[in-house]
């Protein structure tokens, strides 16, 4: 998909999973920016995902990267969890293409690429602190609602991703979120 900005969003071909160089670079991008937007949840050192994650996804057809002039500064995972339902996750745009628009475009590219699968739902979920607002949290539900997605659940850590709990530096729990994907 090209859009009008010269920005490019492509899924990355299975075979990619080889490249170390374009692993390293998606898995960089990734956990620069949710070093970033998760300060404060994670123990000292932990990082969002590695290379080996990053292939195995890679492997799956489940990345896609926007480029802008050839260099990735976005990427998304979008992943089929049943037959109505997808799931974005991963999402990430480079600190130096803020505010451009690109993770509103990873984000339709999503939706329309679960539309043409025939499914119906598009889910993401949200690690939020329990304790205190996180500001990068609240604005990243500020804008999922604005886009049109609503909470439909709230999860704890322990029950859902009980190997990630003692990687916390405090309480979360995460909120997950649906839109309907469908034509109209």
């Amino acid at each position: 998909m090209a859009s009008g900005n010269g920005l490019s969003i492509v899924t990355l071909f299975p075979a990619q999973a080889g490249d170390s160089d374009l692993m390293s670079t998606v898995t960089a991008l990734i956990n620069d920016v949710y070093e970033v937007a998760e300060k404060g949840l994670w123990a000292e050192g932990t990082t969002r995902t590695t290379v080996e994650d990053v292939a195995a996804l890679t492997r799956a057809g489940e990345i896609t990267t926007a480029r802008l002039e050839g260099k990735i500064v976005g990427c998304i995972r979008v992943q089929q969890l049943s037959d109505q339902v997808c799931e974005f996750g991963m999402l990430a745009a480079s600190f130096e293409q803020r505010g451009t628009g690109i993770g509103r475009e990873l984000v339709q590219f999503a939706e329309q690429h679960a539309r043409e699968i025939g499914r119906e739902v598009m889910q993401l979920e949200v690690l939020v602190p329990r304790e205190w607002a996180h500001p990068s949290k609240e604005f990243l539900i500020g804008w999922y609602t604005r886009i049109g997605y609503q909470i439909v659940r709230k999860g704890t850590i322990e029950e859902s991703y009980p190997d990630l709990a003692p990687h916390l530096a405090t309480p979360c729990d995460f909120l997950v979120y649906h839109k309907s994907v469908r034509y109209h």
